[in-house]
């Protein structure tokens, strides 16, 4: 839950037919819907649409050695990222558990990140105390704003609007007037992110809804990442989850956050021994919950099986064609069938969400071959 906003509360969540997100939602602050919110996730799949994600924590680092600095002290392979590139990341504790996740963009001398509204002052704070004698400097970058758009018309609408249209994923362009665009992998495989200066949200707003974007909030937003088995940290992770839990494994061509052939970092160690040696021990699927059921489960919830816990849920959200879902992080070793229950809701694994689990892995089969298996 949100305490306190890092950042104002957007103006367009006063905006006639915008319902705020509910008070104490990492959402708050932004329109949770604009009437229709079923609706609003169809014109994601099928048109286009906006979304206002302005609550995101900005943050902008600059200095000639901001990359190669940022690299010795996150998960991702980012000293030589290009120009006009982005790239999603990781802060790990000393154990290899998730701390921080952000997506970075480097363009024209100048790395901009944005992160979770509750968790980029502590970011932002983390980055400031490990510059030491390095030739970076982090700063609030909260004069840049969010807007996400979304669908398969999405690029003709930037372009209507006068917005480059990046061409592959994570890949990134001035905008005129100030901001950049950038190109996402998910929640579908037509989404951008627009930062644009935040005196001049309501203007942009208008500009892409005349250019033929509809207006949808958060919920949209989530439905479609929930639907696409993408986490958010602090929803669908908890203080023990490591990257291989919740498919953060991988470098940007891979769309994860955790390079695998990189130096040092903080947390390397888990992440080498897993991927060597062992497996996660639970792992991020996709719940169908009871839509019948009295009430909804609350992320953090305990997943049950025979009346024995056997992961947490995240989030839970109601989408437009599979009704209410989740995402949850479960013991690897739950058959896909067994029977769930969470609160006083059923729950069902979608078997297409489990993650392969058959790849030899080369530090095991080492092991193996010194043993003469």
């Amino acid at each position: 839950m949100v305490d306190k906003l890092p950042v104002s509360p957007s103006p367009l969540v006063t905006a006639p037919g915008a319902v705020p997100a509910p008070e104490g939602s990492p959402d708050a602050g932004v329109a949770w819907h604009h009437g229709d919110p079923l609706g609003e996730q169809r014109s994601a799949e099928r048109s286009a649409v906006v979304v206002d994600r302005s609550h995101r924590f900005v943050i902008a680092i600059s200095g000639p050695e901001r990359l190669t600095w940022l690299h010795t002290i996150s998960s991702q392979h980012v000293a030589a990222l290009p120009d006009g590139s982005s790239a999603e990341n990781l802060s790990l504790d000393v154990n290899g558990r998730v701390e921080h996740h952000f997506v970075q963009t480097d363009l024209d001398g100048v790395t901009w990140i944005d992160t979770e509204a509750d968790r980029g002052s502590d970011l932002l704070s983390f980055l400031t105390k490990m510059v030491f004698w390095s030739k970076a400097e982090p700063r609030d970058g909260n004069e840049l704003a969010v807007l996400s758009v979304i669908g398969p018309d999405a690029a003709a609408v930037l372009d209507a609007a006068g917005v480059a249209v990046p061409a592959e994923p994570y890949a990134a362009a001035v905008v005129a007037g100030g901001g950049f665009v950038r190109r996402m992998p998910w929640p579908t495989a037509d989404s951008f992110d627009l930062l644009v200066p935040r005196e001049g949200l309501a203007t942009w707003w208008g500009r892409l809804t005349a250019a033929g974007a509809a207006p949808a909030g958060t919920w949209a937003f989530e439905a479609l990442r929930v639907a696409a088995v993408r986490p958010r940290i602090g929803l669908d992770t908890d203080d023990r989850t490591i990257p291989h839990e919740v498919r953060w494994i991988g470098g940007p061509a891979e769309h994860g956050a955790v390079h695998l052939e990189k130096g040092c970092y903080r947390g390397q160690e888990t992440v080498a021994r897993v991927h060597n040696l062992g497996k996660p021990p639970r792992h991020l699927v996709l719940l169908h919950l009871d839509g019948s059921a009295e009430g909804r489960p609350e992320p953090g919830d305990p997943v049950t099986a025979g009346g024995r816990a056997v992961g947490r849920i995240g989030t839970v959200i109601d989408h437009h064609e599979l009704g209410p879902i989740a995402l949850a992080l479960v013991k690897r070793s739950i058959p896909t069938d067994t029977e769930l229950v969470v609160g006083s809701c059923a729950a069902s694994i979608d078997p297409d969400s489990v993650p392969a689990d058959d790849a030899v892995q080369a530090g095991r089969a080492a092991v193996d071959r010194l043993r003469g298996r």
